[in-house]
């Protein structure tokens, strides 16, 4: 009986050679490689990219000297907020593995993002851990908002929607206070330095109670001098309470977290800052309603109390008697006149009644009625007459206009004639008249009288 060989060895190997098979090799290859490498970052550009009905992604990563090859399953793209697109510079995180069918390695991709906005975005990431372990976002340095402020600064762009927006609100909201701008740039390399010392002169001078620090919406890199060290910490210094209205509602920076409040758009900024004119108007109001009743109520009890003082009195005075016995004869006397009133007011409106009856059924009424409906019907006919007469004079001319275009005549028009023979019969073929025959030729306008004198097919 022939001794058993070990797995993945060929029966004519030497003793102590140990041979692989390829799909050993392969998934020795696969195991060195997961466990060597581990999890790493990738940047190139995507290229080849395709998506089956499975849902999962397969793409090529490269760069200007080599490539390989990615795969990104359905679990994982679900939640990336876009998708790729050939020619798109991207970073990749995930792990080097190979496809063992084929022998090729290649990248499980577990997250994807786009490379700039990465990039930005770890920064950000970054940064915002930083100034919040040093306590710089902490809610109890959050300075409370003024309630009815008396001057507002603004430190914005002095050419945005956003600084037309804030101040069509503070004017619509809260026309008492006065606003003072610090003009600034809130975009590219000179905005930092310049947002800064907007909020470092606001500061020193303290003449506003509340300062707002808008810009109108973008992208990550259009608000990126929002996100920056220093402004956070001029925001932080600034003496007076800060108010961020930055961008969208979706939209967070630096400043927004290093800010006394949030807004999601500068006109949230406005809106949170100015207090609500029409309803300060409606709470002095119902303080005002309030005071008013506690009042009347008050002077309703005395009133109350004084009247039940002169009733007693009232009552123990010997003209009461006489007072009592006058109110009845007034009352008696209304009585009577009411009554009268009223059998009258029904006696005129019974005749009231009659009359109109007699209206509606009056002949004359009638004959207006009839001479009414009369004119209707005259005019309707009328009108049904002269559309109908219209319309058929259209068709008489449009059977016209036919007839013409059908008419041998107009044939004769663009230089056409009929040929006859002396007898009347119509001449089509030229070989049929013998030389010396006449014929007669009928044009547009007259007729011509010819003699034969040959003929030929064409």
């Amino acid at each position: 009986m022939a001794a058993s060989l070990p797995p993945g060895t060929e029966p004519d190997a030497a003793p102590g050679r140990s041979v692989y098979t390829v799909t050993r090799l392969n998934k020795e290859v696969r195991v060195l490689l997961e466990r060597g490498l581990g999890v790493v970052w990738v940047e190139g550009e995507l290229s080849n990219f395709s998506q089956p009905s499975s849902g999962h992604w397969y793409f090529s990563l490269k760069d200007r000297d080599a490539q390989v090859r990615c795969a990104m399953f359905r679990l994982k793209n679900a939640v990336l907020g876009f998708t790729p697109k050939a020619g798109q510079q991207v970073i990749a995180r995930g792990r080097v593995s190979l496809y063992e069918p084929r022998g090729e390695y290649q990248l499980i991709v577990d997250h994807l993002e786009e490379a700039g906005v990465g990039a930005l975005q770890r920064e950000f990431e970054r940064l915002k851990a930083k100034l919040a372990a040093e306590g710089l976002f902490a809610s109890e340095r959050k300075r409370s908002l003024p309630r009815f402020p008396r001057r507002i600064a603004v430190v914005t762009s002095p050419t945005g929607a956003a600084v037309r927006d804030v101040l069509n609100i503070l004017a619509r909201r809260f026309p008492p206070a006065g606003v003072l701008l610090y003009p600034t740039a809130v975009q590219g390399a000179a905005a930092v330095p310049a947002i800064v010392q907007a909020l470092q002169l606001a500061s020193a001078r303290v003449d506003c109670d509340v300062l707002i620090l808008a810009r109108g919406g973008g992208s990550l890199e259009d608000l990126w001098a929002f996100n920056d060290e220093r402004v956070a910490r001029a925001i932080r210094a600034c003496a007076i309470p800060v108010v961020s209205g930055i961008g969208h509602e979706i939209d967070f920076t630096i400043a927004d977290f290093a800010a006394d409040a949030r807004a999601p758009t500068p006109s949230g900024a406005a809106e949170l800052v100015a207090p609500d004119r029409l309803a300060c108007l409606e709470a002095l109001s119902r303080m005002e309603a309030r005071i008013s009743a506690c009042m009347r109520h008050e002077l309703r009890a005395v009133s109350t109390r004084f009247a039940n003082v002169n009733m007693r009195l009232q009552q123990a005075h010997p003209g009461m008697r006489l007072a009592h016995q006058a109110q009845r004869l007034d009352d008696l006397e209304q009585r009577l006149a009411g009554a009268a009133y009223a059998v009258l007011h029904t006696r005129r409106h019974r005749l009231n009644d009659a009359y109109t009856t007699l209206l509606q059924r009056s002949p004359e009424r009638l004959a207006r009625e009839y001479r009414r409906r009369y004119e209707g019907l005259d005019s309707r006919l009328r009108r049904a007459v002269s559309e109908y007469l219209s319309r058929r004079e259209h068709r008489v001319d449009l059977a016209h206009r036919t007839l013409q275009t059908a008419s041998p005549l107009a044939t004769l028009a663009r230089g056409f004639a009929i040929v006859t023979r002396p007898d009347g019969t119509l001449v089509t073929d030229a070989g049929s008249v013998p030389p010396g025959e006449e014929i007669e030729a009928r044009l547009a306008s007259g007729r011509l009288r010819a003699r034969v004198t040959g003929s030929r097919d064409s």
